[in-house]
């Protein structure tokens, strides 16, 4: 979404785990991974991708955003959409970010930080409940904040989406 919003837009795209997961899955100091963020947001429009919100990232973009587009599907969608594509990651050895890959030894882990299944299905409820908060606590009231629950939303919000606004 957000890849194809920058195209339509013709803006530029920043994906914060891109930057985020450095080679062998180390993740970036988080005063860089600020200070990258914070670099890419200086300037008047932009797409973020990601949230990172407990690295203090939401803090630096979100004051100089004027949108927020949240996508948010069931948890069946979400846990579909997260095993079949970290299944297809693993076979297929796509590479993700600088030289990262899906290992198949982290399926089998019951540690969320280590196997996205797990984290997405344990995480699910929390991360709903902490954006219903901080979108609707007044805090971001200057934000504008569309909020997708499937794919049709999507799709027409996609397509409504062009240059200039």
């Amino acid at each position: 979404m957000s890849r194809a919003l920058s195209g339509r837009l013709g803006l530029p795209h920043l994906e914060l785990d891109a930057i985020f997961h450095q080679p062998g899955w180390r993740p970036k100091p988080d005063p860089d991974f600020r200070a990258e963020v914070a670099e890419f947001v200086d300037s008047d429009r932009w797409v973020v991708d990601g949230n990172y919100t407990s690295h203090g990232v939401a803090q630096l973009v979100w004051p100089r955003a004027d949108t927020i587009v949240w996508l948010d599907p069931s948890r069946p969608v979400v846990m579909r959409r997260v095993v079949t594509r970290t299944i297809r990651r693993a076979f297929t050895r796509e590479e993700l970010w600088n030289g990262n890959r899906e290992k198949w030894t982290n399926l089998y882990s019951a540690k969320a930080e280590e196997n996205i299944i797990v984290w997405a299905w344990t995480r699910f409820a929390h991360v709903r409940a902490k954006y219903e908060t901080m979108l609707t606590d007044g805090t971001w009231a200057h934000l504008t904040v569309v909020r997708l629950r499937n794919e049709r939303e999507a799709s027409a919000f996609a397509q409504a989406t062009h240059r200039g606004g």
